[in-house]
């Protein structure tokens, strides 16, 4: 929703502060879908917010429900015609986190990935990305679906510190407590490991979790499938750690999709072990072992087994690691599927 038009509009209505408050505690806090849905607010000025505001900047136009009931991707065309995807799951029994995308396409082409497939369209603006929070809050409502709306995760379309002016505009929303109210450490933000992106998260929220794909412990191989290695390699990102470890001493989660016979041999697990230990305070790393969720293309995911091996021989190296569950494959909504196709 446009925030700063409601109140200029409020305003040139002169309309007291109190009005504000109400609307901020409706839309932001409790979901509520229109204006017409506010009866503290007088009926007249309801109508008029209805014709002169929207509180979405896009239109849902497909829902996919998994056959668990714990993932649901929305389909969202923007007003200039071009579409996103965002997916709600719910990690445990009554836990919801949101998984919101921040740019049209990627431009980062990692192979194993469907939206870099699609190519790069445009960045979002905050206010697209902070409406698909209010989205879900207002589909939760709608539906009665019960539960806390806990997290927010940067982990859907687009790389977050290529769009950093729009993102980070959206994280202040939400953590305004006038507004969402979120907690900077429910919020966590994924990036491939852009150098720049990570130094300004340490200074500007040092408090919201980071996450890093790094997905290989071998530049070649990084390389070969991760084309933006050629600019932020692995020695790039530990010095980008190691930058970040000094400003904030926040565990750092690096994320690992799991290719077979790509990425899951024991020579992979020597490099990635190689790669942890070559940074200081790696204490504060945690490796997530994610399945790889299939998109068209050459990609087979590592078999249970195999990543079962992989962890334990991680874990007898004294590194740590958890294998994360993928939720939404079902609905081509899990890690690396989202595609914004209509």
């Amino acid at each position: 929703m446009d925030y700063d038009r409601l109140e200029k509009l409020l305003a040139s209505e002169k309309m007291p502060k109190y009005r504000l408050d109400q609307i901020r505690k409706a839309i932001f806090r409790d979901g509520v879908s229109s204006f017409s849905e506010i009866l503290t607010l007088p009926r007249i000025f309801r109508e008029e917010l209805d014709e002169e505001v929207d509180i979405l900047s896009f239109f849902p136009e497909k829902a996919l429900k998994s056959l668990d009931g714990r993932s649901i991707k929305i389909l969202l065309k923007l007003k200039d015609g071009k579409y996103i995807e965002t997916v709600l799951i719910s990690p445990k029994p009554g836990i919801w986190s949101a998984c919101v995308s921040s740019q049209i396409g990627c431009p980062m082409g990692c192979q194993f990935c469907a939206t870099g497939k699609g190519g790069f369209v445009r960045n979002l603006t905050s206010e697209e990305i902070i409406d698909q929070i209010l989205f879900w809050k207002q589909h939760l409502k709608k539906n009665k679906i019960s539960g806390i709306f806990s997290n927010i995760v940067f982990m859907g379309m687009g790389e977050p510190f290529l769009n950093w002016k729009e993102v980070s505009k959206s994280i202040k929303d939400l953590t305004d407590p006038k507004l969402f109210g979120f907690g900077s450490r429910s919020i966590s933000v994924s990036t491939v490991g852009i150098r720049e992106g990570i130094e300004k998260i340490a200074k500007e929220f040092p408090q919201v979790n980071l996450a890093i794909s790094l997905h290989f412990g071998n530049n070649k191989k990084r390389s070969e499938y991760m084309p933006i290695n050629k600019d932020y390699d692995l020695n790039n990102i530990k010095n980008s750690i190691s930058c970040y470890f000094q400003k904030t001493r926040r565990k750092i989660f690096l994320e690992y999709i799991m290719l077979a016979d790509i990425n899951d041999s024991q020579k992979d697990a020597d490099d990635l072990i190689k790669f942890i230990r070559s940074i200081d305070d790696n204490y504060l790393l945690h490796l997530n072992l994610i399945k790889y969720n299939e998109t068209s293309g050459k990609f087979v995911p590592s078999t249970g087994t195999k990543m079962n091996e992989f962890k334990n021989y991680l874990v007898s190296r004294e590194i740590s690691v958890t294998i994360r569950k993928s939720l939404g494959e079902d609905i081509q909504g899990a890690c690396g599927q989202l595609a914004g196709k209509n």
